[in-house]
């Protein structure tokens, strides 16, 4: 397993993560009222500065990225998917989330990802 603790990252990435921590959109607040007492078993990290690059959520403990898709993702496609390769090369892993999921399926979100916790907690 790969040492999730060292992830470098930018100034610029760093001072971006700030600004993003204080404007969430409402799919993103709602996930992280969601998970952030953690009944996950784990500690969500919300706008994580990597490379150079804002990751919406991070587990550290098991390495895996959180992004909640929206319209912005959209046209986006090409970016994020450079973005992903880049990170995972550090062996962080991902899991996406759209914003009809997190509204409309809350429950299902937790579930899928607490699955995807315990298996990587074996890893």
């Amino acid at each position: 397993m790969r040492n999730h603790n060292i992830i470098p990252y930018t100034q610029d990435a760093r001072e971006l993560s700030r600004r993003l921590r204080n404007s969430m959109t409402a799919s993103e607040k709602i996930f992280w009222n969601m998970v952030k007492s953690s009944q996950l078993g784990v500690v969500v990290r919300r706008q994580m500065p990597m490379l150079d690059y804002v990751v919406d959520f991070y587990l550290k403990e098991i390495g895996l990225a959180i992004e909640i898709d929206g319209t912005s993702h959209d046209n986006n496609f090409l970016e994020d998917a450079t973005r992903q390769q880049r990170i995972e090369e550090f062996g962080i892993r991902f899991i996406r989330f759209s914003n009809d999921q997190i509204h409309n399926e809350p429950e299902l979100v937790i579930k899928e990802l607490m699955n995807l916790i315990e298996e990587l907690k074996g890893d």
